[in-house]
């Protein structure tokens, strides 16, 4: 391993112990301990992050012997991420500060379709907005890529040194004060996360080869990362403390369409040519209605045309046959669900799904597989569509702002 990739390792252990340790802190003594580094690499490390504004004291507690030991605390507003999520029929955007809390966010509706110049007009003003409240949080006179909220935009096209963060430009160094990290932005797939390039999504074959990411990164002179919206929303619940650490989950989100994320041992899952989840387009009916994507009976189509009926119990039982083919091929640990359609009835679809998986399970004489609702996913008996989606929503846009906080504490990236 390369020193510099080391020195980056290293830092992002003691980021991340500083990150949980909360506002009470976690002293150099506990970081050397906990990460096994020496307690002078520590104190280099730490030296540093005091001096780029990422960590500051918080207090002292009592030792042992001697005298008594300097807690360190993260400082949550030394940076921040913004993230994206432009669904078919609406982009939410929030700003979250280090620790991933939001402290600012946008809604508006959106036209998926209206192409793709409208589209990112939409999220360069959405991303213009929270830049400016960034400013605003950190009481800083420059935000990287914006002194002012029109000034966030670089309209005239220069891309600077901003490249997308996934290329380890995020994890390579700490922040300046008050800096915006960059941004995540998720949608629906399939698409290159490598590239940041759109396939032909369902129902939208226009944006079939757009390089999103490069065209936002030179309007925005930020780093910009771009994945499928399941994924940004399996990333958030895997280091949001969703589920225990290396638990491998599904998380499947029904909003309007049916995609899955997967987090196999911790990290997402994203396979090699970054295809993977595509959950909504297995074929369940051979001779069923045509999708949009080109097959017949893929699972999106069916659950679409159930719920179009009013028949939510229809929807679970067809999504609960599909998870049970995912649960068997991949033997994971948990499934969660999301999305605005979970949300307006979840009980309906835990119910349904976790029909599917006792009956699979009953007859191979297993142990089901446990459903649930994703937090943010609209959890609750009897969430309207209104609050409970708004929520589902979000947690697609925070876990597109993870897209760029957790290469920074090295969680959750495969």
């Amino acid at each position: 391993m390369r020193l510099g990739a080391l020195r980056s390792h290293n830092t992002a252990l003691v980021l991340d112990l500083l990150r949980t340790a909360g506002p009470e802190g976690i002293s150099r003594l506990e970081l050397a301990e906990r990460t096994g580094l020496t307690p002078q690499a520590v104190s280099k490390i730490t030296a540093r992050l005091r001096e780029d504004g990422l960590a500051a004291e918080a207090g002292h507690r009592a030792s042992t012997g001697g005298k008594p030991r300097t807690v360190l605390r993260l400082v949550p507003e030394a940076g921040h991420a913004v993230g994206v999520h432009l669904d078919r029929d609406e982009l939410t955007a929030v700003l979250c500060d280090l620790t991933g809390a939001v402290v600012a966010r946008r809604r508006a509706p959106l036209d998926l379709g209206a192409g793709a110049e409208t589209v990112v007009e939409r999220a360069v003003r959405a991303v213009g907005e929270l830049t400016a409240d960034a400013a605003r949080t950190a009481g800083a006179t420059e935000v990287t890529g914006a002194a002012d909220g029109a000034g966030a935009v670089d309209r005239a096209g220069a891309i600077g040194g901003a490249r997308a963060a996934d290329e380890a430009g995020v994890a390579g160094g700490g922040p300046r004060p008050g800096a915006v990290l960059g941004v995540g932005v998720a949608l629906p797939g399939p698409l290159d996360h490598r590239r940041g390039v759109l396939h032909r999504v369902t129902g939208f074959p226009e944006w079939n080869g757009f390089p999103l990411r490069d065209v936002l990164a030179r309007r925005l002179s930020l780093p910009v990362v771009v994945d499928k919206d399941t994924n940004a929303a399996a990333l958030g619940l895997a280091v949001g403390g969703e589920t225990a650490s290396g638990t491998s989950f599904a998380y499947l989100h029904f909003g309007a369409g049916v995609g899955g994320g997967l987090v196999i041992g911790g990290a997402v899952h994203r396979g090699a040519r970054t295809g993977a989840g595509e959950f909504g387009h297995q074929v369940v009916q051979l001779d069923g209605p045509p999708c949009e994507c080109g097959n017949r009976g893929c699972v999106e189509a069916l659950c679409l045309a159930a719920v179009a009926r009013g028949d939510l119990a229809e929807a679970a039982r067809v999504l609960g046959t599909a998870v049970g083919n995912l649960v068997a091929l991949l033997d994971v640990d948990l499934v969660l669900l999301g999305g605005r359609t979970v949300a307006a009835a979840p009980d309906t679809f835990v119910r349904g799904v976790t029909a599917v998986l006792h009956e699979r399970a009953r007859r191979a004489g297993e142990d089901a597989v446990p459903v649930r609702v994703a937090s943010g996913g609209g959890a609750g008996g009897g969430a309207g569509a209104g609050g409970g989606g708004a929520r589902a929503e979000r947690g697609v846009a925070e876990g597109a702002a993870q897209l760029l906080l957790a290469p920074l504490f090295g969680r959750a990236e495969g």
